[in-house]
């Protein structure tokens, strides 16, 4: 382990959730309000960065959007957290969502300690627990579904063919991030595998904030109705989808713009 550079500084590891700003939690607003500098994600509401942060703290965004090729590297993130910490400042590093769910934490982790900087983990709500509620679906419902998998396919080849197989075939409602862009193949994969025709898909892009959009249908019936969607996106597959029609309580923008500003990258902004 090297030297530490530990100099009364401290690192927050906190979720900001899905979208809207008042799904954040109380222990992250507080770290919030106290904060030196703040490293913000991209899906973090612009609301709570304008509204809950310290007036007095540096923000500083490090955002990643990779398929526009605008993203901070890990190693800058890292880097930033353990530069500010080490000056004694009160870091909160600030992911959309929750902090554990599809991020790269355990690379922040593996840095903090390296550096033996102290650190909290706060969580957040994840972004399928915001857009089920949001959507009115229930991710587990008696006589529907009895488990949830929480699964990323942000590249069509990633998930080995077992493992679809295996996904067609469960009970279990199937929750897919960061798949927008690999959707098609989603569905190709568990058509291909004999999902049952009682299978549906939802598709809710910018969930819990006023930009929300639903879209529902039968798997098989995904590609004639569905079109493009502004991100981000989450998937739900299952029986519970269906829960949608009745319990929806929230309707959809009418002409949906996008909610998560893109912000410039940090790389741009510091040289380390």
């Amino acid at each position: 382990m090297s030297e530490s550079i530990f100099n009364g500084g401290k690192v927050i590891l906190a979720g900001a959730g899905p979208g809207d700003p008042e799904l954040i939690t109380l222990k992250a607003l507080r770290y919030l309000q106290g904060a030196d500098v703040v490293l913000s994600d991209r899906l973090v509401s612009g609301e709570v960065l304008n509204c809950y942060v310290n007036p007095r703290a540096e923000i500083v965004y490090v955002g990643k959007q990779c398929r526009q090729g605008n993203s901070t590297p890990q190693s800058s993130i890292n880097a930033l957290m353990v530069k500010y910490a080490g000056e004694g400042k009160l870091v909160v590093r600030l992911k959309g969502g929750d902090v554990s769910i599809f991020s790269n934490i355990l690379d922040e982790l593996k840095a903090l300690v390296e550096a033996q900087i102290p650190y909290e983990i706060i969580p957040g709500i994840t972004a399928a627990l915001g857009a089920a509620a949001y959507s009115g679906i229930p991710l587990t419902a008696r006589g529907y579904s009895t488990a949830v998998r929480f699964v990323t396919c942000y590249q069509p080849d990633m998930l080995p063919q077992e493992y679809w197989r295996e996904l067609a075939r469960t009970n279990d409602t199937l929750v897919f991030y960061m798949s927008a862009g690999t959707l098609d193949s989603v569905v190709d994969n568990l058509l291909a595998n004999d999902v049952s025709d009682d299978k549906m898909l939802a598709v809710i892009s910018q969930a819990t904030t006023p930009e929300q959009q639903v879209s529902t249908c039968r798997l098989r019936s995904y590609k004639k109705e569905f079109g493009s969607y502004i991100s981000p996106t989450i998937a739900i597959i299952g029986k519970v989808v269906a829960l949608h029609t009745d319990f929806g309580w929230l309707e959809n923008a009418d002409a949906p713009r996008t909610y998560f500003e893109n912000r410039q990258s940090v790389v741009k902004l510091h040289k380390l």
